[in-house]
């Protein structure tokens, strides 16, 4: 597919302007209510099927593949934020108690479960997990937690794939104190510096070649030990602003990692290679296949109450913005040709499947993960969440176009709510994704692929995720992540009083 066209398919949509609020919320209307709602927002071309099918005519209930293996159906659960792990280095029960869900929860593809560190000080917080010889029984408690409860409740695990996702949090690594980053970086960003108080002439914290090959050594040796402990693939994650994200974006770097394409993908290229020659995994990539500025709320309308509605920073550096599926030129415009050519690059390394997410939860979370509720240490909607839900669809339609025999799973959904599997249900039967991703609604709804496929409805609506932000908001804070609103297990313990009141705060 030319670029051209790529442009001229939806501009709306490949255009990324804050526009004026407030906006209204989704509501728990009709199927014709939500659709003049879309038309409202110019985003009609979105389809919706009138009714959930239940298995096997639904579109969702069609097994397909990812490399030789037949997944058994449509549905995906993503990798949770992994702020819960380890508890004073000891696995936890909250933890073994989201995978348990993960497993019960009908999908046949766990994209990961749980983004896993590749060494201890590559981690996004203290409880994240991460890979040492002495974690391995814990990674195979969860393995054996969520299978065998897959196995119990849909008596066969033979068309269920899972995977583990491994990361290094690079700019983004806080692993001892949930409050103090300690980055490790591919290159200083002026915007992002500034953004999160990087001292622009510290080069110590610039991670060098050498620096590098040890961290592919971690990434190899990580997949070696989930190959060990029985699963079936890896995600070398490439989103969200993380080490192998960043490096997409290393135009000025020097050296072997940065430049040209082949250097901004050479640590990708390594990992890949080291993990195929050792291991006998499938190999998939989660990645954020477009950006946009970092965002900051407006100075001009915060008071002591609120911030202001998010506004993006200003970019007058004088050359090219540093930035992956953008227009450099112009960075509020998407520009599909980098992850065009990353992603037919990735198949002839033999990745099996993408994952497509957008952006970062650190600094743009409302392009990420479109929300009415924003977390509290972020800033006021700069557009209606549904805006965000159509960008991330139209975005996968338009790659799995012009790539049309990569698998690929989507992202966005939760804040379609009710509507969300009449959605997921339309794009499946139309070709525009393969299989359909969720994240935060398992938290809340961890059977809602289950009761689509079984009963063509869902059951218990009083799950539905509203996109409260609870999970991360608290998380953030160092408290435990789940979701407080709608699960008892969390909304009884004590960190939902100290939640309440950080909110108040």
């Amino acid at each position: 597919m030319s670029t051209d066209r790529i442009a001229a398919a939806n501009l709306a949509l490949t255009v990324i302007q804050p526009s004026e609020g407030p906006f209204r919320k989704l509501g728990r209307k009709g199927i014709d209510e939500f659709r003049q709602r879309l038309e409202s927002l110019d985003i009609s071309f979105l389809p919706v099927d009138d009714e959930i099918l239940k298995a096997p005519e639904s579109p969702l209930a069609q097994p397909f593949f990812i490399g030789d293996f037949k997944v058994g159906n449509r549905w995906t659960i993503h990798p949770m934020e992994g702020w819960d792990g380890f508890i004073n280095g000891i696995l936890s029960e909250n933890c073994i108690r989201r995978w348990q869900r993960f497993g019960s929860s009908g999908a046949k593809l766990i994209w990961g479960g749980e983004a896993v560190a590749i060494q201890e000080d590559a981690r996004a917080n203290p409880n994240q997990l991460f890979y040492h010889h002495d974690n391995e029984t814990a990674f195979r408690t969860l393995f054996n937690t969520l299978t065998e409860a897959h196995r119990n409740r849909f008596g066969t695990v033979d068309d269920l794939l899972v995977g583990l996702q491994l990361t290094h949090s690079g700019r983004f690594c806080k692993p001892n104190d949930i409050k103090r980053f300690e980055p490790k970086i591919a290159f200083h960003h002026p915007l992002l510096d500034k953004k999160f108080g990087i001292d622009t002439s510290n080069d110590s914290i610039v991670l060098t070649d050498d620096d590098l090959q040890r961290i592919r050594d971690r990434y190899i040796e990580l997949a070696k030990m989930a190959e060990r402990v029985g699963f079936k693939f890896v995600d070398v994650k490439q989103c969200h602003g993380y080490l192998l994200h960043e490096l997409l974006s290393a135009y000025d770097r020097p050296g072997r990692y940065g430049g040209d394409f082949e250097g901004r993908t050479r640590l990708l290229t390594e990992i890949i290679e080291g993990i195929k020659a050792e291991t006998n995994l499938i190999v998939t990539s989660r990645l954020s296949a477009f950006d946009t500025y970092p965002y900051n709320p407006d100075a001009s309308r915060t008071d002591g109450k609120t911030f202001g509605p998010g506004i993006p920073m200003q970019w007058d550096g004088g050359m090219p913005y540093p930035g992956f599926g953008l227009n450099r030129d112009n960075p509020s415009e998407i520009n599909l040709g980098d992850p065009i050519e990353l992603i037919s690059y990735m198949k002839t390394l033999g990745v099996k499947a993408v994952n497509i997410s957008a952006g970062s939860p650190y600094y743009n979370p409302h392009i990420q993960r479109p929300a009415f509720f924003l977390p509290c240490d972020a800033y006021q909607l700069p557009e209606d969440p549904l805006l965000g839900v159509a960008r991330q669809i139209n975005v996968v339609k338009l790659l799995k176009e012009a790539i049309p025999d990569m698998p690929m799973i989507g992202t966005g959904y939760t804040y379609l709510q009710e509507h969300l599997p009449n959605v997921a249900q339309a794009v499946v039967r139309k070709g525009w994704v393969d299989s359909v991703g969720i994240g935060r609604m398992v938290l809340s709804y961890p059977e809602l692929p289950a009761d689509c496929l079984e009963y063509g409805e869902l059951r218990t609506p009083q799950l539905i995720c509203r996109t409260f932000s609870d999970c991360t908001t608290g998380a953030r804070n160092g408290l435990v992540s789940g979701c407080f609103p709608l699960d008892p297990h969390y909304r009884n313990s004590a960190d939902f009083a100290a939640l309440q009141a950080l909110k108040r705060k």
